[in-house]
C-alpha cells in the first residue's frame, strides 16, 4: 500500500493543534471534535500513520485544518512574517558591510556542509538515547568520525536501527562520495534561482524553479505540503499557510547556506534574501530561523569575526521576542554555562520536546547555535555537537558544518578524515548538478556572490 508521507489530511490535524498550542491559539473546540470522531494523534517521527482514514474522518480533517487556520493568533503581532513588519521589530538590524569571499573558503563551507549532514545521516529519526548507545558502542563518543556499525552489538541496532534509507551510503564503511540529500539538493536549487534570476528573485520565481527542477517526491514536510499547493493553483505566499501544518518547521533554513555564501559581510542582505526564499513554504518562526541561518553564514564568510560575532549578527534579523530569539539565547547561554555538552543536550532536550516535534525549526536552530558555541568554531567540535544534540540530525550537522566551514576558511583546513570520503563527488536528482565537485559548486558561487 502506497502511504504517502506528510500529505494525509488525518495525519496533518495533530500536527496543527500542535502547532496552535505553540502560538497561542485555542484550539480546543476542534481538538474535541476531532477526538470524538475517533480521530488520532500525529504519528510521533513517521510522516504517515499506518492505515488510511475513512473518507468521512479525511473529510472531517480537511474541514478542522480550515477551522484552525481561521482562529487568531496572540502571536501574530510579536511573530509577523512580513518583512517590513520584522524589521521594524529589530532594532539592530545590521548595517551592510560587504567583502569578498574566497572560492577557497566558499569550498570549505560546501565541503562542511556535506561532511556534517553525512555524519548525521544514519542516526536520523533515532532517539537521543539511541544515537548516544550506538556512539559509544563504537567507541566514537562524542562523534569525532562518521558513525559505524563496526563492533557494534546487533542487539543494540536491533533497537535502534540505523536510518534505513542512509545507512548504505553514510555509515563510515560504506562511503562513497556525498549521497543524495535534501539538505544539499536545495543550496544547489539556490545556487540555480541565482545563476537565472540574480539576487532579485521573487518568491514566484523560487516557485517556477521548484516546479521545473526538483521532483516532488525529494520534498517533505513543508516543503512537499507547498509543493501540493502550487500544484493546486495556490501562490506564495498561501502556499506556505494552506493546511501546512509544519510551516514552522526546519525545512527554510537548510535552504539558507546560499544567500549567506553569496552576501559575505551583508547578513542584513541575505536575510532578506533568504526571507523571500522561506515564505515559499514557512511562516514566522520558519522563516526566522532561514533569515538567522542567512546572516550568520553571511559574517562568517568574510573571515574577519569569530562564531560568537556570527551568533550575534544572526540575531539582529530576527524579532527579539519572538519564540526563535528566545530559544537560541537561552542555548547559547546554556553553551556557555555547561562544559559537558550532553549536559547541554538534556536541558535543551528538556525543555523543548515535550512541546516541539523534532523537525521543528526553535529547538533545532536553538541547538545549532548552542553546538557553535560550546565548539567555540572548531569545524570537528561544531559538526559533532550538532549531530550529537539529535533532532533533525543531518540538517543540523549541515548547518553547524557550513559555518564551521567557512571560518577555517579552506579545505585544506578542515580534516582529511571527514573530506576525503566525499570524493569530491555529490550526488543529486537536482538538474545536471549530479556527480558534481565540491571545487566546482565553490566558483559557481563565487561568480554569483561576485556579480554586480
Amino acid at each position: 500500500m502506497l502511504r504517502l508521507t506528510w500529505v494525509q489530511p488525518e495525519d496533518l490535524v495533530g500536527h496543527e493543534l500542535r502547532q496552535a498550542a505553540q502560538d497561542g491559539r485555542d484550539a480546543s473546540a476542534v481538538a474535541a471534535r476531532w477526538r470524538a470522531a475517533g480521530g488520532h494523534e500525529a504519528p510521533a517521527r513517521a510522516g504517515a500513520s499506518e492505515r488510511p482514514a475513512s473518507r468521512r474522518l479525511r473529510l472531517l480533517a480537511e474541514e478542522l485544518l480550515d477551522d484552525l487556520a481561521h482562529l487568531s493568533s496572540p502571536s501574530a503581532d510579536t511573530e509577523p512574517t512580513d518583512l517590513e513588519r520584522i524589521r521594524h521589530l529589530c532594532p539592530d538590524w545590521p548595517a551592510p558591510r560587504p567583502s569578498a569571499v574566497s572560492p577557497a573558503r566558499l569550498e570549505a563551507a560546501w565541503l562542511g556542509r556535506a561532511a556534517g549532514c553525512l555524519l548525521g545521516k544514519p542516526v536520523e529519526k533515532l532517539p537521543l538515547t539511541g544515537i548516544r548507545l550506538l556512539g559509544r558502542a563504537a567507541g566514537n563518543w562524542p562523534p569525532t568520525g562518521y558513525f559505524t556499525a563496526r563492533g557494534v552489538p546487533e542487539h543494540l541496532t536491533a533497537a535502534h536501527p540505523w536510518n534505513r534509507r542512509s545507512a548504505t551510503t553514510s555509515l563510515a564503511e560504506n562511503i562513497d562520495g556525498m549521497p543524495e540529500d535534501d539538505d544539499l539538493n536545495y543550496p544547489l536549487l539556490n545556487l540555480l534561482l541565482l545563476r537565472r534570476h540574480g539576487r532579485g528573485f521573487t518568491t514566484a520565481d523560487a516557485a517556477r524553479l521548484w516546479l521545473d527542477e526538483l521532483p516532488a517526491g525529494r520534498t517533505f514536510t513543508a516543503e512537499r505540503l507547498a509543493y501540493r499547493n502550487l500544484l493546486d493553483g495556490l501562490e506564495p505566499p498561501h502556499t506556505a499557510r494552506h493546511r501546512n501544518p509544519f510551516r514552522e518547521w526546519i525545512g527554510a533554513l537548510i535552504r539558507a547556506d546560499v544567500h549567506g555564501w553569496t552576501n559575505p559581510g551583508d547578513p542584513g542582505a541575505a536575510a532578506e534574501q533568504a526571507h523571500r526564499d522561506a515564505t515559499l513554504t514557512h511562516t514566522a518562526n520558519g522563516v526566522y530561523a532561514a533569515m538567522f541561518a542567512a546572516a550568520v553564514i553571511a559574517t562568517a564568510a568574510t573571515g574577519t569575526h569569530d562564531v560568537h560575532a556570527c551568533l550575534r549578527a544572526g540575531l539582529t534579523v530576527v524579532p527579539p521576542g519572538s519564540r526563535l530569539a528566545g530559544a537560541v539565547r537561552h542555548a547559547v547561554e546554556l553553551a556557555g554555562t555547561h562544559a559537558d555538552f550532553d549536559t547541554v543536550v538534556d536541558a535543551l532536550h528538556a525543555l523543548h520536546s515535550p512541546t516541539h516535534h523534532w523537525v521543528h525549526a526553535v529547538p533545532n536552530t536553538a541547538l545549532i547555535a548552542a553546538a557553535l558555541t560550546h565548539a567555540d568554531g572548531d569545524f570537528t567540535g561544531s559538526v559533532s555537537r550538532a549531530v550529537s544534540g539529535g533532532w533533525d540530525t543531518d540538517s543540523n550537522g549541515a548547518t553547524a558544518g557550513s559555518v564551521a566551514g567557512l571560518l577555517a576558511g579552506s579545505p585544506a583546513a578542515l580534516p582529511e578524515h571527514w573530506t576525503a570520503p566525499l570524493k569530491n563527488r555529490l550526488s543529486t536528482s537536482v538538474g545536471d548538478f549530479d556527480g558534481i565537485g565540491f571545487d566546482a559548486l565553490a566558483h559557481l558561487t563565487h561568480r554569483e556572490a561576485t556579480r554586480p
